[in-house]
């Protein structure tokens, strides 16, 4: 059984498929995940909300109590990173992450930022032995994880090689802090035109639903992303 982490990131609460104003990269999380099941009716989801329900910000306490060794952590230590420790704990549960990451301004809404932070924990997602010959640096989360990023952009050309490609700086935000901790399996799709609210948007939604459509099917038939419970 394949346990898929579900991660929306909008600050608009609803999908575009459903509202007008509604969000479209909760539109798409919402696709992947309907036709992952479809496919895969036996796996399991778990569902977080960071759009709404943001995680709290990096502090100085936090950071005390992250570079403290667990035998040596007080009290207020262990609560300072207790959210921070579920998240980790449902980071590594998950075989595949589905981020649906607008951009805002050029870049991933600060809801999102705020959980990359929570989770590139060291001695949990990434070590570090500034004794150590080489790379001082190692990702821990090694056993093969895939992480899908849904995203939705009010203008155009943003991909490779387009017009806005260097001002693009949502997916390359998330790909390296989750490589830096040892996911590197990375797809993406996004919708574009949305600020633009004519047929070329239409389009770019059906466009990136065909995409997903064809993504779930080879990620939910790839027999390496399979466990066995």
């Amino acid at each position: 059984m394949t346990t898929l982490l579900h991660i929306d990131a909008s600050a608009r609460p609803g999908s575009s498929a459903e509202t007008r104003f509604g969000s479209h990269s909760r539109r798409l999380t919402a696709r992947f995940l309907k036709r992952w099941k479809e496919l895969q009716p036996q796996d399991r989801v778990v569902y977080r909300d960071v759009g709404q329900a943001p995680p709290r910000p990096v502090t100085g306490r936090w950071i005390h109590a992250a570079f403290t060794r667990t035998e040596e952590r007080e009290p207020w230590m262990k609560e300072a990173l207790a959210e921070s420790d579920l998240l980790v704990d449902e980071l590594l549960g998950a075989d595949v992450i589905v981020t649906g990451v607008p951009m805002y301004n050029f870049g991933m809404p600060a809801q999102f930022k705020a959980y990359i932070d929570n989770i590139v924990r060291v001695g949990r997602t990434f070590g570090f032995d500034r004794a150590r010959e080489g790379e001082p640096y190692w990702p821990l989360v090694t056993d093969g994880k895939t992480l899908v990023i849904l995203s939705s952009r009010g203008d155009y050309g943003y991909e490779p090689g387009e017009r806005l490609e260097n001002m693009n700086h949502v997916e390359g935000g998330i790909a390296v802090p989750f490589g830096y901790i040892g996911i590197t399996d990375v797809h993406s799709v996004a919708i574009e035109y949305d600020e633009f609210a004519d047929a070329r948007l239409q389009a770019s939604i059906e466009s990136a639903e065909k995409k997903i459509d064809a993504l779930v099917r080879r990620l939910a038939e790839r027999p390496a992303q399979r466990k066995v419970a």
